[in-house]
């Protein structure tokens, strides 16, 4: 090899210095007499001759601006060396090896293996940790999503009760997948327009949060049927507020309902329209219990039609209330303290009120000797009042007791 080397050196110092500018930059190989020229001087060793080749091979390369290859004349063209003279020896090798410990340092700096788990850490370490809560992948609460969701957030802040909408039948599902800005602020600006007041809102969606679901469309088509009917927008209101699951229905669902009010009571336009006014849920609950209580009131109590209208009118929740608690509030009325059909009618209040506060205040007077009842008679007592008054009122007012004197009764009973 250094024979060799030694050859090609000299061949090269032969080479007048205007062609060597000519000589190819690179070399394929030892025997090719067409290969570049890598300007190597004479050196002493083996170990010294390989840093020159490497700083030669590197600047004729970068240096040529011409294909590998022989001339028009047949002779080889070869730039001229920058070669360092033997002199600068050391100088050449600081340059040309490269700083293997440095690189191979931040070899071993990147393939540092993060911590391990098991890692012991000091107690300073431990307490600046901190664990994020993981998202559980299925619950039986919205609680464990609050903190993930900007939705429910904003919900709870508005007053909704998740505790109470989780109870509702998939209304949780719901509710994580709408989004706050493009879902459920397009219903909440139009519950403001119908009515519902802002602090409203909150118990209105919880009691009623499948209304987020709704096509805002047809919301506002509900609304212009029941303006169509001549429903003011106050009642409108007052309506929403009081039964949440009135939009949820469609305009054919409202109008069979209101007709079948009107039909079945033999209502007129407006007592009918009073009549949903005062108890909304009439329109959003089951029709079977109503169509029970018109008969009970008909086949079992005695009451005419007339009588019922009447009684209807004054009283809508006659026709949602308990069948048993009806009947027995009517037998104590009429069969036990001698009310007649028609004072009833005249007072139908008393059918919502408890019949433990009727049987109290009844035999209060019986025993004070001023169950009176008939407006004709003196001493009368009104059944409204029977029922109305607070048990201070009752006692002064109608018994002419004390209210000391109520209490040491009820203990004997």
């Amino acid at each position: 090899m250094a024979s060799w080397a030694r050859q090609v050196s000299r061949w090269c110092c032969l080479l007048p210095s205007a062609r060597a500018a000519e000589f190819p930059g690179r070399l394929s190989g030892r025997s090719s007499t067409t290969q570049a020229c890598r300007g190597f001087t004479p050196l002493p060793s083996r170990n010294d001759v390989l840093p020159w080749r490497r700083q030669a091979y590197r600047r004729v390369s970068l240096g040529s601006s011409s294909p590998p290859g022989s001339a028009k004349d047949g002779s080889f063209s070869c730039r001229e060396s920058t070669l360092p003279s033997p002199v600068k020896q050391e100088q050449v090798k600081a340059e040309t090896l490269p700083d293997l410990n440095a690189k191979i340092l931040c070899e071993d700096w990147d393939d540092i293996p993060p911590s391990s788990a098991l890692e012991e850490i000091s107690e300073e370490e431990a307490v600046q940790i901190i664990a994020e809560p993981i998202l559980p992948l299925q619950s039986s609460t919205l609680r464990d999503y609050v903190d993930h969701s900007e939705t429910l957030a904003k919900l709870v802040h508005l007053g909704v009760d998740l505790s109470q909408v989780e109870k509702r039948q998939k209304a949780g599902q719901l509710l994580l997948t709408l989004d706050f800005e493009k879902d459920i602020r397009k219903i909440l600006l139009f519950l403001k327009d119908v009515g519902v007041e802002d602090n409203q809102l909150g118990p209105f969606l919880t009691k009623n949060p499948y209304i987020l679901a709704e096509d805002l469309e047809a919301l506002e088509t509900r609304v212009a049927y029941l303006k169509s009917k001549k429903f003011g927008k106050a009642e409108i209101a007052q309506m929403v507020s009081r039964a949440p699951y009135l939009l949820l229905f469609s305009v054919e669902r409202l109008d069979n309902r209101l007709g079948f009010f009107k039909n079945e009571l033999g209502l007129s336009v407006k007592k009918t329209k009073d009549l949903v006014i005062r108890l909304p849920r009439l329109l959003t609950g089951k029709l079977e219990p109503v169509k029970e209580n018109l008969q009970v009131c008909q086949i079992e109590l005695g009451f005419q039609r007339n009588e019922i209208q009447e009684i209807v009118f004054k009283t809508p929740k006659i026709l949602t209330a308990s069948k048993k608690r009806l009947k027995q509030t009517f037998d104590y009325l009429h069969n036990i303290m001698g009310i007649p059909h028609h004072m009833l009618t005249r007072f139908p209040q008393v059918f919502n009120s408890k019949l433990l506060r009727i049987k109290e205040r009844h035999m209060f007077l019986t025993f004070l000797g001023r169950a009176q009842y008939d407006p004709a008679q003196p001493s009368y007592i009104s059944l409204d009042q029977l029922v109305s008054l607070p048990d201070e009122v009752f006692c002064t007012e109608m018994a002419k007791a004390s209210i000391q004197d109520f209490e040491k009764f009820l203990k004997t009973l």
